[in-house]
Parts: structure tokens; C-alpha cells; sequence
């Protein structure tokens, strides 16, 4: 029986009626949200294809429980499956302390190359929000995934690494900035032409296929203007390239804006932006920034992609929360609509849909985990399996 999903020649993929979907269930509170996840999936799927189609889900390990059994917080073992595999979820994994891998999260996206991070944020009727109309918050970000300073060149202040790089700063470089040399760590930051264009024309492409049309590069490069810079400036460039056509019928709408400016301005008129390019550490302050302005993280569903070879992790975007591990009031929705990412990925899109429209009833009528239910009206606090029985009833309904 095929149950590997394939990247077809012509960029589709193949979804057998039973994929395997690998899974890492994650750290603290990842096996509680992962738990609540599956049940929640499997219930859609099997309402919206009447048990015709059927997950198979295969745990692999990450994180804490891999370094408890195997002595690695990430097995080869576990890159290969989501290789294999081809698209795969996972819940929050703690970063390791002491030397060796900086991010777990890091490390599989730069491992698989996966140079999307994809985060739609939108607003979910019923839910507190700190802005006056968040149903105007219905921002996707396209967060380049692999370059900027999350690739990891940097050397600590008073090592030989870091005494050697201000030498070379220094004398070949003819670099007369650094205030106090002798106390300096240093980084570097690279963006490259080739990382920009992928993922531009990624953010492109989806802004065109879901509708939205309007396609905005968030940056610095009025400072860092040969990396920031030109990251605006391949960016126009691959644009005007490849998409002069929908440029030119209004089909897409291009723009830009200095990434202070935009923290401002997707608090004051988000209804601005709909699509938003942008490098690695611009989009985790802008991606966290926006998720605040719907109710935060815990809703706040993320995916790793990438376009070319359609490998994708989906994931929890917060964090393991061990304060609240195994209390079951951890709130799920952010793995549960990451999932919903996932079904609309593979092409199941109808029990997708019965998931959102299931956890927009149920907070409609005010059930949710307390960390959402203590701020609405008529809130319901309930626990993280009790929410997400509610949503499986719900879609049953």
C-alpha cells in the first residue's frame, strides 16, 4: 500500500487516500497539544471523507525524549523520516543546553533546507485582542528561514575566534568602527541574492493563488543596505522578472516598507498588508508582534517550507512551557491550526475546513483554554482535552 506523499514533476504532489505523516510530539507540553492535535484531525478526517481517507501517524523523536533514549536531541533517524516522508508536525522542543546544537527548530530547517517560515495571522471572532478591530489582522508572513543572523556565525567576546576576526576587520578590512574592540563578540549576518528570490517569489506565488494580491518586502535596508538593502533590491528585482504581467493588470500589488514602520503600522492599519516578505529575524519579532494583536501565540499556527522540493514541518510556534507541563490547561489551537495548514497543504482542504469552522463555534460561544477564556465574554475555561473533545464533537455535529 502507498502511504508516502510525492513531489510530483510538475511542482503538485501526490497525496495517497492513507499517508504516513510523521510527528515529533515535543517537549513540557508538546505530548498534551500533540495528543489534542491528532484527535482533533482524525476525527475531520474521517467526517469529511466518510473513512475513506486515513492518517497514519508515525512518531519520531526530537528533543528531550530522543536524548533520553537514543543520546541525541536529534537523530539522523528523524531527518530522514521527514525526507522521506516529505511533509510532517511536531510540537515545541526545547533548545539544548551547553555546546553543540544551538536550535533544534533551526537545525531542521537548515538541515532540509525549508527557507519558508509561513505564518498566517488572523482573528478569530470571540477572542480578547488588545487592538480596537482585529478582524482588519489578516497578515500572512513569508519569513525567510535559513540565512541572516540564524545562520549562527558569531564568536564570543575575548576568545582567539573573535581577537582573530577584529584583526581582520581591522587590518584587511580597513574597519575603523568598533567602539570598544576589545570587549566585542562579533556576528555576521549573509543574505543572499539567491536566498531573497526563493523566497519572494514563494510569498509571491501564494499571494496570487490564494487571492490576495498585495505583496509587501518589510526590511532595514535604509541601514544594513547591502544586506537588508539588497534584499529589498533582489527582491523588486525577481518581481518585476517574473510577475510583470499580474504587476501590470493589478493582479499584484507591490510595495515595501522599513520594518519599524511596519511594527507601527500593522497596529494601526493592519488592513495594509496582506502578504509580507521578509528576512529571518525581521519575521520572528513581526510574525510573535502580529500574533499578539489576535490572541497570541497559543492560536498562532506556523509552517516550514520549502517550494522546490515540498518538504514541510508544521509546528507549535510556542514555546515547551514546562511551568504547565502534564496540567492539561495548555492551550492547543496553535499545533491544532497548524495542522489546519497541513490538511490544506496535502490538498484535504474539506476537513480542514471543518476545523476552523468547529474552534470559530466553540469560541463563539466562549470555550476555550483559560489562558483565552479568562479575557472573553461569557469565557468558559476548560481544560486542553476537554477543548479539544469539544471540537471533535462539534465537527461531528
Amino acid at each position: 500500500m502507498q502511504t508516502k506523499i510525492q513531489n510530483l514533476p510538475d511542482g503538485t504532489l501526490y497525496v495517497p487516500d492513507t499517508p504516513t505523516i510523521p510527528f515529533v510530539e515535543g517537549d513540557g507540553v508538546g505530548p498534551e497539544v500533540t495528543r489534542a492535535m491528532r484527535s482533533v484531525v482524525d476525527q475531520a478526517v474521517k467526517v469529511a471523507y466518510q473513512g475513506q481517507r486515513k492518517i497514519l501517524w508515525k512518531e519520531v523523536l526530537a528533543g528531550g525524549k530522543a536524548y533520553q533514549e537514543q543520546g541525541e536531541w536529534l537523530p539522523e533517524a528523524t531527518i530522514e523520516a521527514f525526507r522521506t516522508y516529505l511533509v510532517g508536525i511536531k510540537g515545541p522542543l526545547t533548545t539544548p543546553i551547553g555546546g553543540g546544537i544551538r536550535s533544534l527548530n533551526v537545525a531542521l530547517r537548515q538541515t532540509l533546507d525549508l527557507y519558508v517560515c509561513q505564518r498566517p495571522v488572523k482573528w478569530y471572532r470571540g477572542v480578547a485582542s488588545p487592538v480596537k478591530k482585529p478582524e482588519h489582522v489578516d497578515i500572512t508572513v513569508f519569513r525567510e528561514n535559513t540565512e541572516d543572523i540564524y545562520a549562527g556565525i558569531e564568536w564570543e567576546a575575548g576568545t582567539p575566534e573573535a581577537e582573530k576576526f577584529l584583526r581582520f576587520l581591522q587590518e584587511e578590512m580597513g574597519v575603523k568602527k568598533v567602539r570598544f574592540p576589545e570587549t566585542s563578540s562579533f556576528g555576521v549576518k549573509p543574505i543572499s541574492r539567491s536566498g531573497t528570490e526563493r523566497l519572494v517569489r514563494a510569498a509571491a506565488s501564494y499571494a496570487l493563488a490564494t487571492g490576495r494580491g498585495r505583496l509587501t518586502l518589510v526590511h532595514k535596508g535604509n541601514i544594513m543596505k547591502f544586506t537588508e538593502g539588497g534584499f529589498k533590491k533582489w527582491g523588486y528585482e525577481v518581481l518585476n522578472r517574473e510577475f510583470e504581467k499580474e504587476i501590470a493588470t493589478g493582479k499584484l500589488i507591490v510595495d515595501d516598507c522599513i520594518a519599524d514602520a511596519f511594527l507601527q503600522n500593522a497596529l494601526l492599519k493592519p488592513e495594509a498588508y496582506s502578504v509580507v516578505a521578509t528576512p529571518n529575524l525581521n519575521g520572528d519579532y513581526i510574525s510573535d508582534m502580529l500574533a499578539a494583536e489576535v490572541g497570541g501565540i497559543g492560536i498562532s499556527p506556523g509552517a516550514n517550507i520549502n517550494y522546490t522540493t515540498r518538504h514541510a514541518i508544521f509546528e507549535a510556534t510556542h514555546g515547551t512551557a514546562p511551568d504547565i507541563a502534564g496540567k492539561d490547561i495548555v492551550n492547543p489551537c496553535s499545533l491544532i491550526l497548524s495542522a489546519v495548514m497541513l490538511l490544506d497543504y496535502i490538498g484535504w482542504s474539506e476537513a480542514a475546513r471543518l476545523i476552523e469552522k468547529a474552534i470559530c463555534t466553540e469560541f463563539a460561544k466562549g470555550n476555550a483554554t483559560a489562558d483565552l477564556a479568562k479575557f472573553m465574554e461569557n469565557g468558559q475555561p476548560m481544560s486542553t482535552s476537554a477543548f479539544a473533545a469539544s471540537v471533535c464533537q462539534e465537527i461531528s455535529e
